[in-house]
């Protein structure tokens, strides 16, 4: 009986272990979003550079994206060069969230980088981000010409991300 007791911990850990590399494996990196197929939600708030006070018929007609980014964000940098692109190439309008950033710092960066973004939404206080869900940045939005989310993506939009979720919506 002494044996037995000796060997739970251990059994409990491997057990442990076991659940979490099945959990883990689960490829599926998407966050689920309750805004897939709805409106893109209300707000008024001031652009980034402070010019005008913005709101959803600020948008352009659809399809378009949304990237909720920041100064502070190291991913937002990496994925930075295909939004550019994006623009460059006039794929699809691309209107940017600052989320939570100084609103100095963000026009500075775009001014020395370039600007991908139609406009950006100056978010200081997060509340945008917060009605969309958002738990951080890079995070970027489709809405579809029927003015409906399509897509949610975490993490860089690369060029790969890109043709993985969003070229097929873009009809939609």
């Amino acid at each position: 009986m002494n044996s037995y007791f000796t060997k739970l911990p251990l059994i409990a850990f491997i057990g442990l272990v076991l659940f979490l590399l099945i959990f883990l494996k689960d490829d599926n990196q998407e966050l689920k979003s309750v805004l897939i197929d709805k409106d893109f939600p209300e707000f008024n708030l001031p652009s980034l550079d402070g010019k005008n006070n913005l709101n959803t018929l600020s948008f352009e007609d659809a399809p378009f994206i949304i990237n909720v980014w920041a100064t502070w964000c190291i991913t937002c940098r990496v994925e930075h060069p295909f939004l550019m692109e994006l623009k460059e190439k006039s794929i699809i309008p691309v209107y940017g969230i600052n989320y939570k950033d100084d609103r100095s710092k963000a026009l500075e960066l775009l001014d020395r980088t370039g600007d991908p973004f139609e406009f950006s939404i100056f978010d200081y206080k997060g509340t945008l981000a917060m009605d969309l869900g958002v738990y951080g940045a890079p995070e970027t939005f489709l809405v579809g010409r029927d003015g409906l989310i399509k897509v949610r993506h975490t993490g860089a939009l690369t060029p790969e991300v890109w043709n993985e979720k969003f070229i097929k919506h873009l009809g939609n």
